[in-house]
């Protein structure tokens, strides 16, 4: 049920979804207290997104909470009115969102591990099956500073390219999807990546796969059927809030 007559079903659907994927968000410990963003292209309306309410921690996030914004981050609906965006934060996504009608959902993250390996000169290295997912399959952009600049956007676009996900240098993550169970698939993923990286880095021996090895892998993760194994993968991860599912979609 919708806290407002003017918000159509379909939006509403979009919202809970949306409002879940930021609580999952907390759940793995990816936030940045209220700072990062994830956005939404709403269904039926693809000049505007939906993006959290500023100030609300990831783990608290409602249905409600969700703002209905255009490219520009300005809001753009009544029942939205009063409620605080952080227009600054949607520069990147707006960005992706405007030149990519392939891509519904960006999330972009600050975790430690991170930002470590985009302070790595190499950046992310195959060290890990989950890193080989990436294998030539990942964009990079210089920091610039905080992203305030509408004129970063064309270089953040022609960095990702046609990728999913890319590095920020010195600052972050981001991932992109389709749709939702996408791109938290791809930040489940390149988060993990960091991770193994940070904690192999101890070491003064790495071992790497051949390019070859590599390349088989990357492709092994988008063989048919991976949709479907995303999609199991979504909703295996909503059990584990399943018991909040009243409170975010309200």
């Amino acid at each position: 049920m919708t806290n407002h007559p003017s918000i159509q079903a379909e939006e509403w659907s979009a919202r809970c979804q949306l409002a879940a994927l930021y609580r999952l968000i907390a759940f793995y410990r990816m936030t940045d207290l209220i700072d990062t963003h994830i956005s939404f292209r709403v269904p039926s309306e693809p000049e505007h997104f939906l993006i959290n309410r500023y100030g609300v921690p990831f783990d608290r996030m409602k249905a409600s909470d969700l703002v209905k914004i255009d490219h520009d981050g300005k809001i753009v609906e009544d029942y939205d009115q009063g409620k605080r965006v952080n227009v600054a934060g949607f520069v990147i996504h707006g960005a992706i969102h405007q030149a990519r009608a392939d891509i519904n959902c960006v999330i972009h993250t600050h975790t430690a591990d991170g930002i470590a390996v985009s302070a790595q000169q190499e950046g992310l290295l195959p060290l890990s099956q989950h890193a080989m997912k990436f294998y030539q399959r990942l964009g990079y952009h210089e920091y610039e500073g905080i992203a305030l600049s509408m004129e970063e956007r064309e270089r953040l676009v022609a960095d990702l390219s046609q990728h999913r996900c890319m590095i920020l240098r010195n600052h972050g993550l981001l991932s992109t999807g389709e749709s939702i169970p996408r791109a938290f698939h791809e930040i489940y993923f390149l988060e993990r990546a960091c991770q193994a990286q940070i904690k192999a880095m101890v070491s003064s021996k790495l071992h790497l796969p051949s390019s070859e090895v590599c390349e088989r892998t990357a492709r092994q993760f988008d063989r048919d059927g991976v949709e479907q194994i995303i999609e199991d993968a979504w909703q295996a991860a909503l059990t584990l809030i399943e018991n909040q599912k009243e409170d975010y979609c309200s």
